[in-house]
């Protein structure tokens, strides 16, 4: 795997995202009440709502516009949702957010 530093844990609100700028398009990174990050596509499947702008709780996010639900650890929609939001493998060290890039080189490929 390749690992690129995508900024400091610090620069993600406990319980909020971030907005990371990429060739597949805006990634949202999500920082739990627990400070663990999860990297996620930032449309809500459904009406391509900013995920970003949602509200995180547990290792879950809720769509801003129709209250959608989504798992940070699989993507996929919970209660009666259907569908599901891209993830992204990452990590931490040292207080800085690694993403594997070539989960998002195999993105833009598909």
């Amino acid at each position: 795997m390749s690992w690129i530093d995508i900024g400091s844990v610090d620069e993600v609100p406990l319980r909020g995202a971030r907005l990371v700028k990429t060739h597949v398009g805006c990634l949202a990174v999500f920082r739990t009440a627990e400070a663990e990050i999860f990297v996620a596509s930032n449309s809500c499947p459904h009406k391509g709502g900013p995920l970003s702008e949602g509200i995180v709780h547990g290792q879950s996010v809720t769509c801003p516009l129709h209250n959608w639900v989504f798992d940070l650890n699989t993507g996929e929609a919970q209660g009666a949702d259907e569908g599901r939001i891209t993830t992204y493998p990452v990590r931490v060290e040292t207080g800085r957010i690694l993403l594997d890039a070539d989960a998002v080189t195999r993105r833009s490929a598909a």
